[in-house]
């Protein structure tokens, strides 16, 4: 994984964010990740593609939340989501706050989840915290 810092968005980062968050919102996002330096946005490729991205924020000292999480649909199921938070896996926390279609990614390779509740109209979200032992 490469961390991505350049100025304007590339559209396969554009595409990418658009998977985990709105169309509407993916320049917003991806300026705070060029100009804060709280927040790190990476790439992971399979061979000369880039396959998936994860976006972190720092949030407290060794805690850091996944902001985005986002790999393309011909490649999931491989295992890329999971090597891309283990690559990151050097803090004491990692949190995220996801929707129902994401959850059980996340409980499948050992978040604990609880249920936010219905923070917009329709939509439950959880967060999802692992521990670094």
């Amino acid at each position: 994984m490469e961390e991505i810092k350049t100025k304007s968005i590339h559209p396969d980062i554009k595409k990418l964010l658009s998977f985990a968050t709105s169309v509407e919102k993916v320049e917003e996002e991806y300026d705070q990740y060029i100009h804060s330096t709280e927040r790190k946005l990476y790439g992971f490729t399979s061979g000369d593609e880039l396959v998936g991205c994860i976006g972190v924020e720092f949030l407290d000292e060794g805690v850091w939340e996944i902001k985005h999480l986002a790999v393309i649909p011909k490649h999931r199921g491989k295992g890329i989501g999971h090597k891309m938070i283990d690559s990151i896996v050097h803090c004491a926390m990692i949190t995220a706050e996801t929707d129902q279609d994401a959850v059980i990614f996340y409980k499948k390779i050992g978040f604990e989840i609880t249920s936010l509740g219905e923070k917009y109209p329709g939509v439950e979200r959880f967060r999802c915290v692992m521990e670094k032992l």
